[in-house]
């Protein structure tokens, strides 16, 4: 390390913090934050980054620097539709104002907490989320990301019932650290860091006879099964929903060997499928529910799981920390943006919000299809969480581009294109949605004509 790096770092400091803190930038400074965004991704992030985004542009030009409600911006200026939701993290829009003001009202008070001395808002958030969630669902721990909150789950689901073994699906998507990516159920994510968790078995998603036989032969063998965890509509493998009557059966199984029903609600939960959560519509109560995405409104990001109070035995009240104890986990800012959020989706009712624009896109997309039956293949759904699926990864990637085109946000599912969701903010208005259709419909009339289908 060069001895004068401590003056070239404060120098290129100061530079990007007067950035941030301008209220307006010249077009020399956007050129140059541009040209020092691609240096940066390719030398300090990762080369292949933003060779990947080619997947929706071939302009690495477009740098991400605001956003409002339906849109974000680029540093030039260009608004684009968000249709993807940050995976769902938008429910409640970009930059949600009375959320927002919730969190600068935090902000100025205190940012995180001691660590040591109690923080009210982590109760509150806490006692709220017991509120809104089914059945009795009491006690939770909040986390920073999707995949710790998974983590948290298959511990809690070891402690509580003594079993090792854990039963996932095929297809599934529970985050990529190493626990959850244990569980997850496809080769691509898994296979460069076997061996994993050993103690997992995976079986179709939706077949309950299926669960049960592996559940069933393991406690014949003498090993028992602490969880078993599903996604209440898988959507990193397509956005794929469960036959009816599936998740009941599945919550009889669990009963009948004593094994923890996990059911992760980190994409599908708060709102996002037109119930505040997926289990709801599916008229169970899981032992423990991951949530997360939409839950920090978009704002702030927090996770976190909530369990029946079966599942808080002895040893996890005599040692709270024997199951984690993120630093950051809960943090006051966070908390202060998930009681903001639940306090607007539960005024607007954004549940409902979400099954009327589902609805609404739902019924273009099928006048779509019969418009275009070679290149629309399919489409499925809940809320708005959405999916459409062409003949080839390669007509997907070439839909997602003629989108972007028009200025307009989608992306595929499981590093591929062949589906393609559309996951907007529940803010979206009907005008706006209304040019989302109709670009669509222009970019699949373009494909049709460009691959000859």
């Amino acid at each position: 390390m060069a001895a004068n790096y401590k003056d070239k770092a404060l120098k290129e400091a100061k530079r990007i913090v007067s950035y941030i803190e301008k209220d307006a930038l010249t077009t020399a400074e956007k050129d140059r934050i541009v040209k020092d965004s691609i240096n940066n991704f390719n030398k300090h992030v990762n080369p292949g980054w933003l060779e990947y985004r080619k997947s929706v542009s071939t302009d690495a030009a477009f740098v991400e620097w605001t956003d409002s409600e339906e849109h974000f911006e680029d540093l030039h200026g260009h608004q684009f539709i968000d249709c993807l939701g940050g995976f769902g993290i938008y429910t409640c829009g970009h930059r949600n104002p009375e959320i927002l003001k919730t969190v600068k009202a935090q902000l100025d008070r205190y940012a995180l907490h001691s660590q040591e001395l109690v923080d009210p808002l982590r109760g509150y958030l806490a006692s709220l989320v017991a509120m809104i969630t089914p059945g009795d669902l009491q006690y939770c721990f909040f986390t920073n990301g999707g995949a710790e909150a998974v983590e948290m789950s298959l511990k809690l689901a070891r402690l509580a019932t003594g079993g090792r073994w854990y039963i996932s699906s095929v297809g599934a998507f529970h985050g990529k650290s190493m626990g959850a990516i244990s569980m997850g159920g496809k080769g691509a994510y898994r296979e460069d860091y076997l061996p994993m968790i050993q103690q997992v078995q995976h079986v179709e998603y939706g077949d309950a006879k299926a669960l049960e036989t592996a559940i069933k032969n393991l406690h014949i063998v003498g090993e028992k099964v602490a969880g078993v965890i599903l996604e209440a509509v898988q959507g990193e493998a397509g956005v794929i929903l469960p036959p009816k009557g599936y998740f009941k059966e599945v919550r009889k199984i669990c009963d009948k060997y004593g094994v923890a029903l996990i059911v992760d609600e980190i994409q599908t939960g708060m709102g996002r499928t037109g119930y505040m959560w997926r289990c709801e519509y599916e008229e169970i109560v899981p032992d423990i529910m991951t949530f997360g995405k939409a839950f920090g409104g978009g704002v702030m990001p927090i996770t976190g799981i909530i369990a029946r109070p079966k599942m808080w035995v002895q040893k996890l009240i005599d040692n709270p920390w024997i199951l984690g104890s993120p630093t950051f986990g809960g943090n006051p800012l966070a908390c202060a943006a998930a009681i903001s959020t639940i306090r607007y989706m539960l005024e607007n009712d954004i549940p409902k919000e979400c099954q009327k624009k589902g609805d609404y896109i739902m019924k273009k997309l099928r006048d779509l299809k019969k418009k275009y039956p070679t290149v629309l293949k399919d489409f499925r759904g809940a809320g708005l969480l959405i999916a459409m699926e062409f003949p080839e990864a390669e007509v997907g990637y070439e839909v997602t581009k003629g989108l972007f085109k028009r200025k307009v946000m989608v992306a595929g599912t499981l590093v591929n294109a062949k589906t393609v969701r559309i996951e907007p903010p529940a803010v979206l208005t009907y005008d706006t949605i209304d040019y989302v259709m109709k670009s669509l419909d222009e970019a699949l009339a373009e494909v049709k004509k460009k691959f000859k289908l």
